[in-house]
């Protein structure tokens, strides 16, 4: 008999530290709805969390969760999937942990399209270390490190991720959870790496792109006539014209994930094997280069 999941077996005794009102909250409603909806137990769920604000979130959803260091999630996420090709993996962190110092990883991870859903919660400031500007702070905005406001342009992601090949890509609002339930569902069941962007609005150091603004602002692409998910070129040139503000799944195409493509990869998961070195498997790897 099927154990059913409910929202009961995702939330943990943690207490939070998010500030009140940080959309931060919206996501983590939202990810452990679509876990539930997919009926994914948590012993088959592996979440790894960056550095920053959005990084607590895996310590408030029972499942596997590493918190591993800045910028590093995706190739940690990456080794886990490999390991272990039954576990649903999950790779969190904000802007600042993804686009600055991850940028080398979340571009090399699209490539090769591992199937892991990566989810960032771009909030335009770093909210951990006290409100300094992000990669993806606008040009001209006040923070305590740029007093005289933002001289540089902002990092695109959905631009470069479109760009690059990726093979989904979606953006949601934390303040629209039930349109970003049907994203993460659908980047979650896909075969191959999703990027969900979710704009995360930081209540206590971003005065400017607030709930209110974005409220105001967004489309949601299934508004927009003939939009087709399936028309990269069409998916960029919205992307460009509506300068990032627009949400739902943006683009996807099917294809073959890294692991697919893997010699042997569809045998025996490396973490059922047995990797034991043992005496008699190095004399016969000497004797061979002997």
């Amino acid at each position: 008999m099927a154990i059913a999941v409910t929202m009961a077996d995702y939330r943990t005794a943690e207490k939070s530290w998010w500030c009140p009102g940080c959309g931060d909250f919206g996501v983590l409603s939202a990810l452990q709805k679509t876990l539930v909806d997919l009926q994914k137990l948590p012993h088959e769920v592996a979440i790894v969390a960056g550095i920053g604000c959005s990084g607590k979130i895996g310590n408030y959803i029972n499942c596997y969760n590493i918190h591993t260091t800045h910028g590093r999630t995706l190739p940690v996420a990456t080794g886990i999937k490999l390991a272990n090709r039954n576990l649903t993996v999950i790779a969190a962190g904000g802007d600042g942990d993804g686009y600055a110092i991850g940028m080398g990883h979340f571009m090399h991870a699209l490539r090769r399209n591992v199937d892991i859903t990566y989810l960032v919660m771009d909030n335009h400031v770093y909210g951990l270390t006290k409100g300094q500007v992000s990669p993806t702070s606008d040009r001209g905005f006040v923070t305590s490190s740029t007093p005289q406001g933002n001289l540089e342009k902002p990092v695109r992601p959905l631009e470069l991720a479109l760009a690059s090949g990726a093979g989904f890509v979606a953006q949601g609002f934390s303040g629209w959870v039930p349109q970003l339930i049907d994203i993460l569902k659908a980047a979650i069941e896909y075969r191959g790496f999703a990027l969900v962007n979710v704009i995360s609005p930081c209540v206590t150091y971003n005065k400017v792109n607030t709930y209110d603004y974005y409220r105001e602002n967004l489309v949601k692409v299934e508004d927009i006539p003939g939009y087709d998910e399936k028309d990269r070129l069409g998916a960029l040139k919205t992307v460009i014209e509506r300068e990032g503000l627009v949400t739902g799944i943006l683009y996807r195409e099917e294809g073959p994930s890294l692991e697919d493509l893997l010699p042997g990869y569809r045998e025996e998961p490396i973490v059922s094997q047995d990797l034991r070195f043992r005496q008699e498997d190095l004399k016969a790897l000497l004797e061979e280069f002997r």
